[in-house]
């Protein structure tokens, strides 16, 4: 399935913007009439009819609309920026291919990164989502402070990983199936010993996701199939 992306369909848009004008136009060739499949972004899939093929602004008219399954669970994974911006985009286009639902990026004290392009990853994020034919986008937030995290909305269980301690349990022993989940993933550098107590004060259980050493990136994939695993 070729999948557009309206996010503006829930409030009456029945067209394309420029970017996914140009594909549907320029790219994938298609003709006045034609069907095509569209996501809102919020859970829904439509099938639409083209009505004009403008490469600048697609119209098109609804024909169906059916609702995709809501999970339930949720999976918010917060990570520390990569000093290379590729190996963060892909986390992030995977991490959306497999199932998550909220991205947020933390500053600790040995992040590697202090600013993110916020714009260029969510488009990474919709790409991903088209490409793995979901009807929901995941939430991609700006990069905040890791007390501003911490200190922030819990969720049912809330982790950080990490790997120094003998004792630590495997995610995938204690997280449970089917309620909301939080989990931290540190720099390459690791989290202070500071950030680890302040975060358990804030009741977040240490996990290992692993046996060995993973990179920042392949943390946040391992941990976030870790997750939907234990749900399916």
């Amino acid at each position: 399935m070729q999948l557009f992306y309206c996010p503006g369909l829930k409030d009456g848009d029945t067209f394309l913007d420029s970017e996914e004008s140009h594909h549907c136009v320029k790219v994938l060739r298609k003709k006045e009439g034609d069907i095509i499949d569209i996501t809102d972004g919020h859970g829904s899939f439509y099938k639409a009819q083209l009505l004009n093929l403008n490469p600048k602004k697609c119209l098109f008219n609804i024909i169906s609309c059916v609702e995709s399954e809501k999970e339930d669970y949720f999976i918010h994974i917060a990570i520390a920026p990569t000093k290379n911006t590729d190996r963060m985009e892909w986390f992030v286009e995977k991490a959306v291919e497999i199932g998550v639902d909220k991205i947020s990026f933390i500053q600790t004290v040995n992040c590697e990164r202090r600013t993110i392009n916020l714009d260029r990853i969510k488009k990474k994020a919709i790409s991903a989502m088209k490409q793995s034919v979901r009807a929901i986008l995941p939430e991609v937030m700006e990069m905040e402070p890791f007390l501003k995290i911490i200190n922030g909305e819990k969720k049912d269980q809330n982790f950080i990983a990490h790997l120094d301690e003998i004792q630590t349990p495997f995610l995938e022993r204690i997280a449970k199936p089917g309620v909301n989940y939080l989990l931290l993933i540190g720099p390459e550098g690791g989290f202070t010993e500071e950030e680890l107590s302040l975060a358990r004060a804030q009741q977040f259980q240490s996990v290992k996701i692993g046996n060995f050493r993973l990179r920042t990136e392949t943390a946040g994939i391992v941990a976030t199939t870790i997750l939907n695993q234990i749900n399916h």
